[in-house]
């Protein structure tokens, strides 16, 4: 059956490689902020792998985008099966002495915020759907802490919390997971890691490799086909973090 997947954040990396997994037979809502062409291109992908694409633009850091979002999902669905709270990001990296009141805000509204109240608004869409499953995307920064990302890692720690609390609450019509990834080769590093800074996580991580994007798609949608899962954060991250 042709499952509706709403995945936010989904122009690059971890978004665009889930999208392009999870296309054969499914629609696909590909939500993007301002990368208009890489989303596009990820729909077309999308469509030449069996599946239908939608797209929506949005900024995810007010509550009123969310609820646009949202509403625009269900204006053309009247189900959602699976939501994959994806967007986010690390804005800027932050002594942890001179952290900025504003920064906190926008860093928590674009991670955290934004994830809790599209998963809020979605969860009548979500009732209607077949074995719904939310899932959330944490981080290795939630683990162990990240000098100069203390908020990021904040925030995927608040993700990681709100996994749990919404697995309980939704149970056991909706299951609600999440992935917390290491460091990935994605356009995220690009921004905010040194190619001198990526060797060192290379170097330090247990299997010396970096991972890729599809490592996560990958374990998203195991996430998605095991219906025994529920309120797990799962690592990636080559063993960089082992509990």
């Amino acid at each position: 059956m042709s499952k509706v997947i709403l995945i936010t954040g989904a122009s690059t990396g971890l978004g665009a490689a889930t999208a392009r997994i999870l296309a054969p037979q499914n629609k696909i809502i590909v939500h993007y902020y301002s990368s208009k062409e890489a989303a596009e291109k990820v729909a077309k992908d999308v469509e030449e792998n069996g599946g239908e694409a939608f797209l929506i633009q949005e900024d995810l850091t007010s509550e009123e985008a969310c609820i646009r979002l949202v509403r625009e999902v269900a204006n053309r669905y009247s189900k959602l099966d699976i939501l994959i709270n994806n967007a986010g990001g690390l804005i800027r990296r932050q002594a942890a002495q001179e952290l900025e009141w504003r920064l906190m805000l926008d860093t928590f509204s674009l991670n955290t915020f934004s994830a809790m109240k599209i998963s809020s608004l979605c969860i009548p869409l979500l009732e209607k759907g077949e074995d719904p499953n939310i899932i959330n995307i944490s981080s290795i920064a939630m683990r162990h802490g990240a000098p100069g990302a203390t908020i990021y890692g904040a925030c995927k720690g608040a993700i990681d919390s709100f996994t749990r609390g919404l697995a309980n609450e939704l149970a056991p019509k909706i299951r609600v997971n999440a992935v917390a990834p290491g460091v990935i080769d994605t356009p995220f590093h690009k921004k905010v890691s040194t190619p001198e800074k990526m060797k060192k996580f290379k170097e330090i991580t247990p299997i010396k490799r970096i991972g890729k994007a599809i490592h996560i798609a990958k374990t998203i949608k195991f996430l998605i086909d095991n219906d025994f899962i529920a309120g797990e954060t799962i690592d990636v991250n080559g063993g960089l973090f082992m509990r």
